[in-house]
């Protein structure tokens, strides 16, 4: 009888690696913090004028962590994955 040659399953090649991910989580929580710093200090009373508007937190602190947020974003996405670290992971499974 003939034997057949058994084949290894197909192994899957994600597009990111594990620092990717990691990379593009902390750059969504920094634009989380960033939204959420730019959208504070309001005044109740629509007729009334608050100062809050021009706080520093929302001035200089927001813009700065969602510039940091889009930067971290992007570089996580343009990022090569290490190969050699995936191909580790592999042959200890």
């Amino acid at each position: 009888m003939a034997t057949k040659d058994i084949k290894e399953p197909a192994k899957l090649n994600f597009a990111f690696g594990k620092k990717n991910y990691m990379l593009l989580i902390v750059g969504i929580v920094l634009l989380i913090i960033g939204f959420y710093t730019l959208a504070g200090g309001g005044s109740k009373d629509p007729n009334v004028f608050s100062e809050e508007l021009f706080s520093t937190s929302r001035m200089v602190t927001a813009p700065i962590l969602l510039l940091l947020g889009y930067i971290v974003v992007g570089v996580a996405i343009m990022i090569k994955p290490d190969e050699e670290a995936e191909n580790n992971q592999e042959t200890e499974q």
